[in-house]
């Protein structure tokens, strides 16, 4: 059964509304922001097991934003007056049910902008050697696969669009750095 207070305390959660340059210009509930397409923050945590398999998870049908789409990632928006790096791993430690988390390890940052959506992307990594137990309200299917497993899927299942596009960025950016 959906928890709907969870689903109510999301939409009014307090956001940092965000210039084209990342620079905070003003607040608004995430309702609000996601219904009048303000730019606010995001945070995407890729999770590796010690084997270095990455989880996935299928997001629960009640999701307020892409739901019952697949992601690579936990995250999710940055509070208001939340640092980026504070953001990662509360939403981390929510979403995979776990405390104790090794601090994620940031990446690189992005815009994501389209017609429906715009925020600050921050890309993390983090090792989870802890048993993961990942939130009901938010997760309705979760493994941990090989990245030839997950490349084998990109085509095949539904991905949140953001997340697809910070996969492809996290791996554009290794190939870079490489």
């Amino acid at each position: 059964m959906p928890d709907n207070g969870h689903q109510q305390r999301s939409a009014d959660e307090v956001l940092d509304i965000v210039d084209e340059r990342d620079r905070v210009v003003g607040q608004a509930r995430r309702a609000d922001a996601l219904a009048r397409r303000l730019r606010h923050r995001c945070v995407f945590i890729l999770v590796r097991d010690p084997d270095g398999r990455v989880f996935v998870h299928r997001r629960t049908a009640e999701k307020l934003v892409f739901p019952s789409r697949h992601d690579v990632f936990v995250g999710g928006v940055v509070g208001a007056g939340e640092s980026y790096d504070e953001a990662a791993l509360r939403e981390a430690e929510e979403e995979l049910g776990v405390s104790g988390l090794p601090a994620p390890r940031p990446l690189f940052r992005f815009l994501y902008d389209t017609p429906e959506h715009t925020w600050w992307s921050a890309v993390y990594e983090v090792s989870c050697a802890l048993p993961v137990d990942p939130q009901a309200e938010e997760v309705a299917w979760h493994a941990f696969l090989t990245e030839d497993e997950v490349a084998e899927r990109l085509d095949t299942w539904e991905w949140v669009p953001d997340g697809l596009e910070a996969y492809r960025r996290l791996l554009a950016w290794r190939a870079g750095a490489a």
